[in-house]
């Protein structure tokens, strides 16, 4: 492919996007169903805009590299130790029981006994990027059905490097493998052990010096240089990327710097992501599935039948019911991207002929692109059994244990309401972007973040949307301008306290959106931090003796008496 007509071919991609996302957000289909009607047209079966897609094909597959990024970098390793029933319980048994019915089903049609194995297992693993991007938009990630989903997928991401060693094994001809399965299976392992020293002990201190230099894109290129290196690494021992990069975001989850990184590789994300769904949509066979519709729509039914009927009366055992049990079983009904891996290689080592991974692939293919309308199924069935139930049961009721009070900047004023807060036990969160100052006051107990306030994507990492208050300490009065216009338009209704310099300054932040607003002293640090307690729910009475002692206090470390004092 020439330079130029791949420069033209990401033309008709963006066009085609721009097209056609917004007309499928209008009708409530999602962006991803977007994306794929939009690979569908420009595809070699459809205007044939695009004939060969191996070279974009390759480029988009680093969207799913980020996705597993994001989701590792949110998911600390703690979270993921506490899952650890639910990941290798109920995941492992979708995986082993979907896989082997499945592949009792091909075999019974005839299939050899290693091609019916492979087809099984393959169609048995659901799409990561489709499941987390739809949970992602609609707010899911954190509900029941959110946890149990995401589950199985990481038990699948998981499976994959056991499953690529499968199919090296069923190979023909190949018994020199199992000499080598050792070896790959240490390499894999010195390889984990690698990143995870290399991430601890190495990284963060990178990211530290990185972050002093106050340049955003040095501090996004690191973090890309980061992600795609492990990513590499993870790949060339037998991993896929895509799990080298979820174990490279794992590591930084508890980094003071994750949240800038969340929104620096937001733009990256979004774009690779909805490219690779557009590939997706560009691999279906148009003139197979009209020469043989009839067995392609019985076949994808069934597909969808089994995998939905099996992941439901797994979530029964999960104690995961009802409404919440059929969504996740519509949402990992499908198959997923790395069954277009497998059945590549079982092609290549000459356990499925061409024609058999010309239809898996289609049907892969075509059961991604039927998810979201299985959702919007799901979703109109639920509607109309809570209309005509006059007494149905209560919606799931959002997760709010992570709300925090978010604090922007934790300079002198800021340090001291979180003082006054971590003494009345409330929990909160600040952002800086001073890593000196972080690394400071993180030694000394406060909950600091690294991350510049006046970023949208920063504050809805950080969770401003869900935050019960709002409070604006920066120094500078053009940034604290615009870290509360962004605070308002995340969260219209939560109070949002600001450290303002004079009367000026004092009306414009108001006029963007601040309830309450004070100039800047000792005493004016003090006044904001007892409205934020009497919102917060502490008594008046209370509230103002915390504020007595906290001042007794300050004043007495100084050896001076209570006055103002000029921040």
């Amino acid at each position: 492919m020439s330079d130029s007509s791949y420069f033209i071919d990401v033309l008709v991609l963006l066009a085609a996007a721009v097209m056609m996302v917004p007309v499928f957000l209008r009708l409530g289909f999602g962006s991803i169903l977007g994306y794929l009607a939009a690979g569908v047209a420009v595809g070699p079966w459809g205007f044939a805009l695009i004939k060969d897609i191996e070279e974009i094909r390759r480029l988009s597959e680093f969207g799913v590299v980020f996705l597993l990024f994001a989701i590792g970098i949110r998911l600390r390793p703690k979270q993921l130790w506490a899952m650890r029933q639910t990941v290798f319980g109920l995941g492992t048994a979708q995986v082993t029981l979907t896989g082997a019915a499945l592949s009792a089903i091909t075999w019974m049609f005839g299939i050899p006994l290693n091609a019916s194995i492979v087809i099984g297992f393959g169609l048995a693993l659901s799409s990561t990027a489709i499941g987390m991007q739809v949970l992602a938009e609609g707010g899911e990630l954190r509900t029941v059905a959110g946890h149990n989903a995401f589950s199985i997928l990481l038990l699948q991401d998981l499976a994959v490097v056991p499953l690529l060693i499968m199919v090296s094994l069923l190979a023909p001809n190949d018994l020199a493998l199992t000499e080598s399965v050792p070896l790959a299976v240490l390499e894999a392992l010195l390889a984990i052990a690698g990143v995870i020293l290399f991430s601890r002990f190495i990284l963060t201190p990178i990211l530290r010096q990185v972050a002093s230099g106050r340049s955003a894109e040095i501090f996004a290129g690191t973090v890309l240089l980061t992600i795609l290196t492990i990513a590499w690494v993870m790949e060339e021992v037998g991993f896929s990327m895509a799990m080298g990069a979820f174990l490279a975001g794992l590591m930084l989850a508890e980094s003071n710097y994750r949240h800038q990184i969340i929104a620096d590789i937001q733009p990256f994300r979004g774009f690779l992501l909805g490219l690779f769904f557009m590939t997706v949509g560009m691999t279906v066979d148009l003139d197979l599935l009209s020469a043989r519709v009839g067995l392609i729509v019985a076949l994808l039914a069934g597909l969808l039948l089994i995998k939905a009927a099996i992941i439901w009366v797994l979530c029964q055992f999960s104690k995961v019911r009802g409404p919440l049990a059929r969504r996740v079983a519509l949402l990992l009904a499908q198959s997923g991207e790395f069954g277009f891996v497998l059945f590549a290689l079982a092609t290549d080592s000459g356990i499925i002929d061409r024609d058999l991974h010309t239809m898996l692939t289609l049907i892969v293919a075509a059961s991604m692109l039927a998810t979201p309308f299985l959702l919007k199924l799901g979703s109109t069935i639920e509607s109309m059994v809570r209309t005509s139930t006059e007494n149905g049961n209560p919606a799931e009721a959002p997760n709010t244990e992570n709300a925090l009070i978010v604090i922007a900047g934790f300079g002198r004023m800021g340090r001291r309401i979180a003082t006054i807060l971590r003494t009345c036990e409330i929990p909160y969160v600040a952002l800086d972007s001073d890593p000196a100052r972080i690394d400071a006051t993180r030694k000394e107990g406060y909950e600091v973040l690294y991350g510049d306030a006046t970023h949208v994507d920063v504050l809805k990492s950080v969770g401003v949307n869900r935050a019960p208050i709002l409070v604006v300490t920066l120094n500078h009065p053009e940034l604290a301008f615009q870290a509360v216009v962004n605070m308002r338009r995340l969260s219209p209704d939560s109070p949002i306290y600001v450290r303002a310099h004079d009367r000026e300054s004092e009306e414009k932040l108001r006029s963007a959106g601040a309830n309450f607003t004070v100039s800047e002293n000792l005493e004016a640090s003090l006044q904001l931090a007892e409205g934020i307690l009497e919102t917060a729910g502490i008594s008046a009475e209370q509230g103002r003796q915390t504020i007595t002692d906290f001042r007794l206090k300050y004043y007495e470390a100084l050896g001076e008496t209570p006055q103002e004092e000029e921040i």
